[in-house]
Formats: structure tokens, sequence, C-alpha cells
């Protein structure tokens, strides 16, 4: 019985193979290209997103402003016509939405920079319990009014079926601004603060 030799690991069979290897090769490094071109898209298609859901447009509107009678996060009775003469920005938002919660920060610094020019952003939040919203206000700071809404009176009054949906109103208790969307900085600087600075 003759024993079967095993082919050596030397050049003999390398050399034979050596076309397919770099075939391999090349199609390896290929596909290597295209998943690091595919990675380095990412970043550039989460920008193009954040700029489309912060880019939200008003559209201008004429009707008086409900008068919602809520309680606060305090237990206490409270009411948008309690806010006569001042421009408030009432925004309808849930703790469980994710662009409401994206337009929270901007909402929180824009209310910081003209609260004393007589704004105010009442944000009223859709359907979830007094404790769960207290929970959310405190973990991110917020300082701006926020009231919970567990029987949805407000987004009833006001006719909204989409969160986060916000309304301006002027000093007079009309609603003249209407948002579907998230509001960046630029458009309640464009929109917002010529209506604020009115005399």
């Amino acid at each position: 019985m003759t024993e079967e030799k095993l082919p050596s690991r030397g050049g003999g069979r390398n050399s034979r193979n050596k076309p397919q290897s770099m075939i391999l090769l090349v199609i390896g490094a290929g596909l290597i290209l295209v998943a690091i071109a595919a990675f380095l898209s990412i970043p550039k298609a989460q920008t193009e997103i954040q700029q489309v859901t912060n880019s939200a447009m008003p559209i201008a509107v004429d009707f008086p402003a409900p008068d919602v009678r809520l309680t606060d996060l305090d237990n206490q009775p409270v009411a948008l016509s309690n806010f006569q003469g001042q421009v408030v920005l009432y925004n309808a938002w849930a703790t469980w939405c994710p662009p409401c919660k994206e337009e929270m920060p901007t909402l929180n610094a824009y209310y910081q920079a003209h609260r004393q020019d007589g704004f105010a952003v009442v944000a009223i939040e859709d359907g979830e319990p007094r404790s769960e919203v207290a929970d959310y206000v405190k973990a991110n700071g917020l300082t701006f009014p926020v009231w919970p809404d567990p029987n949805w009176v407000a987004t009833t009054a006001f006719k909204s079926q989409v969160l986060p949906t916000s309304f301006l109103i002027n000093r007079k208790g009309q609603v003249i601004l209407t948002w579907t969307g998230p509001i960046s900085q630029e458009n309640l600087e464009k929109y917002v603060t010529p209506i604020i600075n009115q005399p």
C-alpha cells in the first residue's frame, strides 16, 4: 500500500492559487471600502434628518385661545387666561414622544432668554400621569410651566391631533401661529421674537 503524500505548504500549491488569492484579496478590499463608505455616510444622514425634524414651519391662523383650565404639577389650579397680556407658546407634547423631547432644550433656552419680555412657554403634557410628568421635568431641568393633562382637555380644546404641536397666542389672547413638529431656535427667533417685540 503506497502512502499518499499530502501536498506541501510550499511554493507549488501557493503558486498555482496565486491568481485566485489575488482576486479574493481585491474583492475583500472592495468590501471593506464599501463598508467604510457606508459607515461614514451615517452621520451625514443623521444630520440631514436632524435638520428636517428641526425645521417645522408655522401656519398663520386667527382664533381666540380656548381658556384651558387644569392643575399644575403642584396640584394647583391654572388656566391659560392667567397669561393674558403675555405672548404664550402653548406646546402640546408627551414624555414618550421623541420629537417632543428633541425640542424641549430649545424651548427652555428660548424661554429663559425672553421670559423678562412678557413671554411664556406653557407645555401641556398629553395624557401621562402627573408623577411621570414631574419626574421628566425634574430630570431635564425644565423651567417653564408644565401642566399634566391626563384627560386630553387641552388637545381637545385646540383640536390638536399630532405631537408635538405648538400654538402662539398673542397679548390679546388670539392664536396667530401654529406649528406641527419640533420648532428650531431659528424659527423661534424668526417668527416669535417679532411678536414679543411688538408694543
